[in-house]
């Protein structure tokens, strides 16, 4: 057996020098690692079904093994320039040591990737790819959600070819790494430009392509520093998701425990970890008092087997020790990290959250348990924490449309005739030939693209109550909570996490004609009035098909087509959606979806997710420009407080000022407003 360095013969036992790091096979907690080269031939074994992506690289060969024997962290000399050998210096996918997945051991041919730019597709540059910010990590993350989103259509309807992986988040994440769609390649220690304190993902996958963490699999990430002296290897985050004996309920403090000791092995004695890789780069951070970005896994309530990755903020590794497993058998390594003063909550509310549920403590501000009355199968709550008002304005809680009697929509139509559920893939089914041949939702009830038009099986359609194609008439599935706001009045959030693409609620109340609109504007009683006449902003959401190699056609707009107007009044009669506030950097959409009732066809408006929204977070979506107003509506009756950046009335304000200045001021005020660097009508 060899040393580290490889230079001295291996000491007599019991005399083993500790300070130095012996090496031993990578673990399988340390894979696959992240590379932020581009120039790296892959190979080695990868899940069936896919080809190695950029950045993994091809397995490193393992020295032989060396019992050791861990001592406390500080009896070991920091001064070794290659503890964590090939996985960061050299940047290359580790074998494992500890037994890695079943899929990882099936045999599959080594390929070369070919790495192609395709990021002017989406819209990343050089730049952003290097370092990213607000709206390029957004971008990016929806870019991967949707083509996974797309994947999972496919494979339910067998449309992919055979042999293909069902890992579809592993298999989007593949196509947009080797076509350098990702932000934030160069690693750094500290805030990543553009991701959010409380930012949720629900793939690990997620974490790498935002540059928040590299590993795909691995805890540990690190930076390999070249100083005057001496090279050595930070760790930069940590993903904290119970695999070790880790302790991390505690709001600020994780006591982090280190990588090793065959802890996916359980059926044998653990081993002692040892000070390498990983563990190293902790020791070294906590003698630096670096920043470590902290990401937590948490449990996710609708699917056991999951869990849903909480960024944090940063922490600094305030000490460490050694202790014994809690499985007994081994010795691990145990890191204490305190959370940074003055971040805003992010674990913090999930555990508060967690406590509400349960009844104690009772919800703080709490005015009503359930203001739906029963009208919803999960209580909607009523909170009011800011100020003393105690109830918005009265109106009756309905969670769907009415229809005037004498308002006729459309000729008599008939629904599916599938015997139990509509099936994916089956063209026999008149509601997916309606919607183009796709099943318009994913298994588990998500949202797959924008449409100009979504059809939905209705109460004619003979399949069962349970078909996944009625997602829209279910009801509110997740904890919704209507707030008072600082400034908005009265506002929405959930108290769940919730998935891009999944669906909020519909837009209840009473149907109008567009002379009981008239009349409401006049009255300036409009407030609660959702008009799909009105002008909105266009935005792309759905998966780009040529990154699937796809024909085009599924590339056309995602204006809508609604077969005639839809106006919807909810000021007396209403639901939830009544309370979702405007902004002009929305987090929720609007979609179209008609069904079949009483042998007539009925428009409906339904609410999706247009990204993931974290828990506590209030939901927003775009109230549009009246037709009639048009530009005017701009310098409407009331100020636009969304606070967003790109806020079209704070730019048509900037718009009015522009006229009136001479032309050296106009011309330094445009540059301005093109760099978006205005702020109350001056430039900063």
């Amino acid at each position: 057996m060899e040393e580290r360095l490889g230079q001295y013969p291996v000491p007599p036992p019991g005399s083993i020098d500790k300070t130095k790091i012996l090496d031993v096979k990578p673990m399988r907690s340390m894979i696959p690692v992240f590379s932020m080269s581009q120039h790296i031939d892959a190979s080695g074994q990868y899940p069936s079904g896919f080809s190695p992506f950029f950045p993994f690289g091809g397995p490193q060969p393992a020295p032989g093994r060396v019992a050791a024997t861990p001592a406390p962290l500080r009896s070991y000399r920091a001064a070794d320039t290659g503890g964590i050998d090939g996985i960061y210096a050299n940047k290359r996918h580790a074998a494992s040591q500890s037994g890695g997945s079943k899929s990882s051991k099936k045999k599959s041919a080594k390929t070369t990737v070919v790495h192609t730019d395709a990021g002017a597709l989406v819209g990343i540059t050089p730049a952003t790819r290097e370092d990213g910010n607000r709206d390029v990590v957004i971008l990016v993350l929806m870019t991967f959600d949707a083509l996974r989103r797309r994947l999972c259509q496919l494979e339910d309807a067998k449309e992919v070819t055979t042999g293909s992986i069902k890992r579809a988040d592993l298999k989007a994440c593949n196509n947009l790494m080797s076509k350098g769609i990702r932000t934030n390649m160069r690693k750094r220690v500290g805030v990543v430009p553009g991701v959010e304190i409380g930012d949720i993902f629900f793939f690990r996958m997620e974490l790498c392509i935002v540059g928040l963490h590299a590993q795909s699999m691995g805890g540990i990430d690190a930076l390999h520093i070249r100083g005057e002296f001496e090279e050595e290897t930070l760790a930069v985050s940590i993903v904290s998701s119970g695999e070790y004996d880790d302790e991390a309920e505690d709001n600020d403090v994780i006591i982090y425990t280190g990588q090793g000791g065959n802890f996916y092995k359980k059926e044998k004695q653990l081993e002692d970890q040892k000070l390498q890789r990983g563990n190293l780069a902790l020791d070294r951070s906590s003698r630096q008092h670096n920043e470590v970005r902290v990401i937590r896994g948490i449990k996710y309530e609708a699917n056991v087997n999951s869990k849903i990755y909480v960024y944090d903020g940063l922490y600094k590794i305030q000490e460490t020790w050694v202790d014994r497993a809690k499985a007994g058998g081994g010795d691990v390594f145990k890191y204490k990290l305190v959370r940074m003063p003055g971040q805003p909550s992010a674990f913090a509310v999930w555990k508060s959250i967690q406590k509400w549920k349960s009844g104690f403590p009772s919800r703080t501000g709490l005015i009503l348990a359930d203001l739906s009355s029963g009208a919803e199968s999960i209580p909607v709550s009523l909170v009011n924490d800011f100020d003393h008002e105690k109830a918005p304005a009265y109106f009756t809680y309905f969670h769907s449309l009415r229809h005037p009697k004498s308002f006729t929509l459309m000729q008599p139509s008939h629904g599916c005739n599938c015997s139990k559920a509509c099936v994916p893939g089956d063209l026999n089914c008149s509601c997916i030939r309606k919607n183009e041949g796709d099943f318009p939702y994913t298994g588990n009830g998500v949202l797959v693209s924008r449409k100009q038009l979504i059809h939905e099986c209705g109460p004619t359609c003979q399949c069962f109550p349970t078909c996944k194609n009625r997602v829209s008439q279910t009801g509110l599935k997740h904890h919704m909570e209507v707030f008072k706001t600082r400034d908005r009045g009265w506002g929405l959030r959930s108290l769940d996490p919730i998935r891009s693409g999944t669906f909020i609620c519909e837009y209840a109340g009473e149907v109008i004609d567009r002379a009981k609109l008239t009349q409401l504007v006049k009255e300036r009683d409009d407030e609660y009035v959702f008009d799909t006449t009105r002008i909105f902003d266009t935005f792309k959401w759905n998966y780009e098909p040529r990154l699937l190699e796809e024909v085009s056609t599924n590339d056309s707009t995602e204006d809508y087509a609604i077969p005639y107007p839809l106006i919807i009044s909810a000021k007396n009669v209403g639901n939830v959606a009544r309370f979702i506030n405007h902004s002009c950097s929305p987090n929720v959409f609007w979609q179209p979806v008609l069904y079949e009732e009483n042998n007539q066809s009925f428009l409906h408006v339904a609410f999706f997710a247009l990204r993931h929204i974290p828990p506590m977070t209030e939901f927003t979506y775009d109230y549009g420009i009246s037709r009639a107003e048009g530009s005017s509506a701009l310098r409407g009756r009331k100020k636009c407080l969304c606070g967003s950046s790109k806020c079209h009335a704070r730019k048509m304000d900037d718009g009015i000022l522009l006229q009136q200045l001479g032309p050296v001021q106009k011309f330094q005020f445009s540059r301005c407003m093109l760099q978006d660097i205005i702020v109350n009508g001056r430039c900063v």
